[in-house]
């Protein structure tokens, strides 16, 4: 170890040998998470969207429409397509086409309008970047009336691409099978549900083309294909499926700017649900942060509302104009931008920016949905009537919303009486654990560390937020209790900064009743404090079922098969005891410090939205007004119930 000076600066020398230039794909290798956004499972699942995402140009340029990704038993996975075949001859600089594609980042077909007038991968590091983090990785070209085929062995190629095989010259495409680098991800099993709901999506987004995904690792190959005609007016029947529509009509318009080349799809559908439902693509990309378009269309369908009320003099009974929020309670919508020439905010494409969209989009709307609402009375009278509604019930919340608010994030002039504040007022270092039960939050209060773990018990069961307005929300004393303690506000007010806890806990018990209160929170959270999930905030705790003790020894297991296992293990098939926990009351203060509070022996699973049209679907499903849905999923999922992410 090297000494250090007063300043704490290191001794050692920094000079011009100090500067690294890492060439090609090593930069990719040494810093994934600047190309794939992270290396946990959502990094590995990106790497099939963007090869994918090469096969949805094709088809979006009108030269593909079949897809098929295969996830095989070796643990890589294969995207084949029918589009034109990724160019294998000479670029000149001695390198087939596919190589320098494969081999060089910012190479590609998609910088200028000629080969794709439309594209979602603009940056031109999409497969290079999988070559790149991959074990292996091996191209199959069909064009020319040939098979090509070249293989990759940590991103270098073994040999030049060989001409395989004659083929009809009527079958082209491209096939790209790669196994993810082992030591790179937390983990390489690919989620064979995560991957079905972005090709379904894509779908949608593509009327006509054909997706199809399967996986031979299990007993019986699965596989499912997606193919709508009908495209978002579809996808806005999906997503309603377990909400209530208010108008039958899905509202639907396909717009195109001759002066920016942007086209525009919206489709929109009101319900009688009480959350929005708002999807936005670029160019086939989820754009979860929204953008110019999402905000073209919220502005201008706030002002065409209005405009429709004023005119027919609907606002006498609030004294006011809506609100953009009033207007789009229940209100579920896709908005689908095509652009020559996106401009995203990093690799990984989460907001659009371009400045000129939000016109365009506005333009749209004005051109269509104003039209709409003149040529169907009645359906504008449903829709103005509802945001009346909603307006009405936002203003009660806005009183309502003064009883959650303190002074400042930290102080506790205004906690609820039974929150067991922490000593930290480290926002990163506290944790609050929301226990079922005032029996277990007595003993978490006596076991836990007072130092940086807070305890707030639950009385039972909190309010369904899916099927409530704010200002009923507001009113519910438990409710109340965890905006309170939790400190960030709520709904639209709702700031992370200000939270006095970034690691909160949800400790039910391991039954049925504790599953629904986990659920009854986390719908809380997703609808009304989204932040928390998104960065990573929440956290469910595994309580143990069994103590097992032998030879003066205690194993906790957390289910029957880690319970057989530690018999057989440790206690050589006769153990002096086991006890079964019924519920987290059982437990003295000792017990859940040891089993569930300790850091280094608790067991906790990060609740993380893996994707918002996917989870927005989950809650209103399972928590929706609906009852048939929720049948049907827990008929079809019964047998595979685990801790998965929303």
């Amino acid at each position: 170890m090297s000494e250090q000076n007063n300043s704490g600066a290191s001794d050692v020398e920094y000079g011009a040998d100090s500067i690294q230039v890492l060439e090609g794909l090593d930069a990719v290798r040494e810093r994934p998470a600047m190309y794939i956004g992270n290396t946990d499972s959502r990094g590995l699942h990106h790497l099939v969207y963007e090869v994918v995402d090469n096969s949805i140009d094709e088809a979006m340029g009108g030269y593909c429409d079949e897809i098929v990704i295969t996830l095989h038993n070796d643990g890589s996975v294969s995207v084949e397509d029918n589009g034109r075949g990724i160019p294998v001859g000479n670029n000149g600089d001695g390198k087939s086409a596919l190589e320098t594609i494969m081999t060089v980042l910012h190479a590609g077909g998609k910088f200028d309008n000629e080969a794709y007038k439309v594209s979602g991968g603009l940056h031109g590091v999409g497969v290079s970047v999988v070559n790149a983090l991959s074990e292996w990785l091996e191209a199959t070209i069909w064009r020319d009336g040939y098979e090509w085929k070249q293989m990759y062995k940590n991103s270098v190629p073994e040999a030049p691409v060989e001409q395989v095989s004659t083929v009809d010259e009527d079958k082209t495409g491209t096939q790209i099978r790669f196994k993810p680098l082992q030591d790179t991800f937390e983990t390489t099993e690919f989620d064979f549900s995560v991957l079905e709901d972005r090709i379904q999506e894509l779908a949608f987004l593509n009327p006509g083309v054909d997706i199809t995904i399967t996986d031979e690792r299990t007993e019986e190959e699965q596989s499912i294909s997606h193919f709508y005609e009908g495209g978002i007016i579809e996808y806005v029947d999906e997503l309603n499926k377990s909400r209530s529509p208010l108008i039958s009509d899905v509202i639907y318009f396909d717009y195109f700017d001759e002066e920016t080349d942007i086209q525009v799809e919206v489709a929109v559908q009101p319900t009688e649900d009480v959350q929005e439902s708002i999807h936005s693509y670029t160019n086939n990309i989820h754009t979860k942060e929204g953008g110019t378009h999402m905000t073209g269309f919220k502005t201008s369908l706030t002002r065409i509302v209005n405009d429709y009320a004023k005119e027919n003099e609907m606002l006498s009974e609030i004294d006011e104009t809506l609100k953009g929020a009033d207007i789009r309670e229940g209100l579920t919508a896709v908005i689908s931008v095509k652009h020559p020439d996106p401009q995203f905010e990093g690799q990984t494409k989460r907001k659009l920016g371009n400045t000129e969209v939000r016109g365009v989009v506005s333009s749209a709307m004005h051109e269509y949905f104003e039209s709409y609402l003149q040529e169907n009375p009645d359906n504008a009278q449903a829709i103005v009537e509802k945001a009346l509604q909603a307006a009405k019930a936002r203003k009660a919340a806005d009183k309502a919303k003064e009883v959650t608010r303190r002074k400042t994030p930290l102080s506790n002039t205004t906690l609820p009486g039974k929150l067991a504040d922490c000593q930290s007022t480290d926002p990163e270092e506290a944790e609050l654990f929301i226990v079922e039960g005032d029996s277990a939050g007595g003993s978490a209060k006596q076991g836990r560390d007072r130092a940086f773990q807070a305890i707030l018990p639950l009385s039972g069961k909190i309010l369904n937020v899916e099927k409530n307005r704010l200002d009923k929300i507001l009113e519910h004393e438990m409710i109340q209790n965890i905006v309170k303690a939790i400190g960030g506000g709520i709904g639209d007010d709702f700031n992370i900064d200000d939270v006095r806890y970034k690691n909160i806990i949800i400790y039910t018990d391991a039954d049925v009743d504790g599953a629904h209160i986990r659920t009854l929170l986390l719908t809380l959270f997703y609808r009304h404090m989204r932040p928390l999930l998104e960065e990573g905030c929440v956290y469910a705790a595994k309580p143990p079922l069994y103590r097992i003790r032998h030879n003066g020894k205690t194993y906790d297991a957390m289910d029957e098969k880690e319970r057989e296992q530690i018999i057989e293990e440790k206690c050589g098939g006769n153990p002096d005891n086991i006890q079964r926990f019924k519920g987290l009351g059982e437990m003295n203060p000792e017990q859940l410090w040891e089993a569930t509070m300790k850091p280094e022996n608790r067991e906790l699973k990060q609740m993380t939205v893996e994707d918002s049209a996917r989870a927005d679907k989950m809650f209103s499903v399972l928590m929706g007004s609906q009852v048939q849905p929720r049948k049907e999923f827990i008929k079809d999922n019964a047998n595979e119930a685990e801790w998965v992410d929303i």
